[in-house]
């Protein structure tokens, strides 16, 4: 069925392509990189059912991002279904790496909405600007300031939700004039356990955040300015109902400094420098659990130095972009376990062992415009990425396995891509392909006996990986009138040396209950299909109507179904919007998953719809406003789990909330 709708969407594509003759009145085409408003584009921000959402909650809006779930916090983007190892995020360009063997802190889950403006979502290799990726990337933009006229602004948030009691406070002042700007934001948040449909209460649940950020602008001339900027978020007591252990620190400090030039009227149309610096402190424990058979503890780090130096140029009809971009990260993390005999030693391990990572890569682009209908975009990259292992107790570990293995190993890594979009009087249309490559994650390679609670199995790295190459395509046409807006997309990877890790019976497990030992190793090939459909009906100037639809199939060479692909799934929602009242009711579900993969630890995850509505009213004065938002989420209280749930982890019941926003 799936690659009925992918070749039917292509070949539609490139009929309109092929026979329609081009309208000289349409307007130039553009890349359709998916950009998630999330920030102060005020007129977006108050249209938003729920203003003071998560991060995680604006990005599961995408079509083309799923959010795995093993708590109520920090969720694991994944983009056309491939996880965190085929996928880049970044802040603002800086690269930045978790401290967590188990995925529990994602890049996403160490800001907030009120620092960030946007996500850009970029689908396979159209995302490799700042590093190698496989599936796509995010690019979360923070609020960007300007210089103006002398002048402060004040803004104020508060919520409350009733399922998990959750409390969120928020401030943000900014003051700007001609030369220089500051912007400080506070944004804190508690929540309890929350209760699942049937007010069955969801235990080691609960989660606690702090976040800051604070952004510096000097003008140095006309036409350059420079900016320091800090994000520091710290949660503590974060449940993980669906791991075996909880999180009692997760804490980040995120620094850069960035210089932009923007001349006038020149070739060069920007240049921007940024150095940056992060570092990530993650410390899991299971000392709230009631019964475990040995008390662990497993701190990580994670310390990332990179900077990149992008150029945009325009000479003619060619649009260019450059981007030097290199990163240097040491991750680390350790076990300790505790015998609950005294009498016993104490055992300890390296789960990461003390690893650098340094990459140094260049990535090219040249979007062409043919005429003001039509355009060819072709970007390419070339990377050099090693790795060293620090330590000699991790290294010797690892040779247990791999006795001939060395401390380090240098990979070449390269990206090719092109989009031709063209634009036919109420159409576009789009076609394009790649081919990208990505080195193994430091789990994947160096990994020692980390314990993966999906499948059950403790998981070894293997160094001896080979690089994991794709080749994609992909397509798109789109419709937009005055009343409509349609769009329908398809995707194709196929996926060369597919990592995955493998059963080995030779090995004995080290977690206590395991079902065995896996060993990362390499399928021949895996491949993806994504198909969506999405439409937008105005039915006039306050009253609108949303749908979306979403499949997605993946098998690898074995002929077994990938995990986390989505079932049929759907979204519909209708919206009204006018210079006070705002109000939407939506109905959000997927089908039934069929083709589920128990060689990845999957069941077959039932059918579920969930119905959601909203309230909001705008309270205006002569120099402040309030935008109040009240609504109901699982109004039904439907008890259900879903396809990217880890371990079927039910999500919430039925929620009301409160969002105030004061703007002054």
């Amino acid at each position: 069925m799936e690659k009925i709708l992918s070749f039917l969407v292509v070949v539609f594509c490139c009929n309109f392509i092929i026979s329609q003759e081009i309208n000289q009145d349409t307007l130039s085409p553009k890349q359709l990189k998916e950009i998630i408003v999330i920030g102060k584009k005020s007129q977006v921000f108050e249209k938003q059912t729920k203003s003071l959402s998560t991060v995680d909650e604006y990005l599961q809006r995408s079509s083309k991002v799923g959010m795995i779930k093993r708590g109520a916090y920090a969720w694991e983007p994944i983009i056309n279904s491939m996880a965190t190892e085929r996928t880049l995020v970044t802040i603002d360009g800086m690269r930045i790496f978790g401290a967590c063997t188990d995925k529990m802190d994602p890049i996403t889950s160490y800001v907030e909405v009120s620092n960030l403006s946007e996500a850009t979502i970029s689908s396979g290799q159209e995302g490799a600007c700042f590093g190698n990726t496989i599936g796509g990337s995010i690019d979360l933009k923070r609020m960007k300031n300007i210089f103006r006229e002398k002048s402060w602004n004040f803004n104020l948030n508060t919520g409350f939700e009733t399922n998990n009691a959750q409390k969120i406070a928020g401030l943000a002042v900014d003051y700007a004039d001609s030369l220089f700007y500051i912007a400080t934001d506070f944004m804190y948040r508690d929540a309890e356990n929350y209760k699942a449909g049937g007010n069955k209460e969801v235990k080691f649940s609960q989660f606690r955040k702090l976040n800051f950020s604070q952004t510096v602008g000097f003008k140095t001339s006309q036409v350059s300015f420079l900016e320091a900027s800090v994000i520091y978020d710290k949660a503590t007591d974060v449940g993980y109902p669906a791991l075996p252990m909880d999180v009692s620190l997760a804490e980040a400090l995120i620094t850069s400094l960035k210089y932009e030039y923007r001349p006038v009227g020149n070739f060069i149309q920007s240049w921007e420098t940024k150095f940056y610096f992060n570092t990530i402190t993650h410390k899991m424990d299971d000392t709230k659990r009631p019964s475990v058979p040995i008390h662990m503890d497993m701190p990580g780090w994670s310390k990332t130095y990179g900077y990149y130096s992008k150029l945009e140029a325009q000479k003619d009809n060619h649009h260019f972009l450059v981007n030097l971009n290199s990163f240097l990260n040491n991750s680390l993390a350790e076990m300790t376990m505790y015998p609950a005999d005294p009498n016993e030693n104490v055992m300890f391990m390296l789960t990461w062992p003390d690893v650098d990572t340094f990459y140094n890569g260049i990535f090219l682009e040249d979007n062409y415009a043919f005429n003001c209908h039509s355009s060819l975009r072709v970007s390419a990259s070339f990377g050099v990425h090693s790795n060293k292992i620090k330590s000699q107790f991790g290294l010797e570990s690892l040779q247990i396995f791999y006795p001939e293995m060395k401390d380090s190993r240098t990979r070449f890594l390269k990206n090719v891509s092109t989009n031709y979009t063209i634009v036919n009087g109420k159409f576009q249309y789009g076609i394009g392909a790649g081919y990208g490559e990505r080195a193994p994650s430091v789990s994947e390679a160096y990994g020692f006996y980390l314990y993966n609670s999906f499948d059950g199995y403790d998981q070894i790295g293997n160094p001896n990986l080979k690089n994991e190459k794709a080749i994609e395509a992909n397509a798109f046409i789109r419709f937009k009138n005055e009343k409509w807006t349609l769009k329908a997309e398809t995707s194709y990877f196929h996926i060369m040396d597919y990592i995955i890790s493998k059963s080995n019976p030779i090995f004995i497990p080290m977690t206590i209950g395991a079902n065995g030992v896996k060993v990362y190793t390499a399928l021949d090939y895996a491949t993806i299909y994504n198909v969506s459909f999405s439409n937008d009906y105005r039915f006039n100037d306050k009253i609108n109507w949303n749908t979306r639809f979403i499949f997605t199939k993946g098998i690898d060479s074995d002929k077994m179904n990938l995990p986390f692909m989505s079932p049929f799934s759907y979204s519909t929602t209708v919206s009204y919007f006018d210079r006070k009242i705002s109000a939407d009711v939506s109905l959000l579900g997927n089908g039934i998953q069929n083709d589920f993969s128990p060689f990845y630890g999957e069941d077959k995850t039932p059918d579920n719809a969930i119905l959601n509505a909203s309230f909001g009213y705008k309270f205006k004065w002569s120099t402040s406003k309030l935008l109040a938002k009240v609504g109901v989420e699982n109004i039904l209280d439907t008890y259900y789990s879903t396809y990217l749930d880890w371990n079927n982890l039910p999500q919430k019941g039925r929620n009301f909330f409160l969002n105030i926003n004061y703007m002054l």
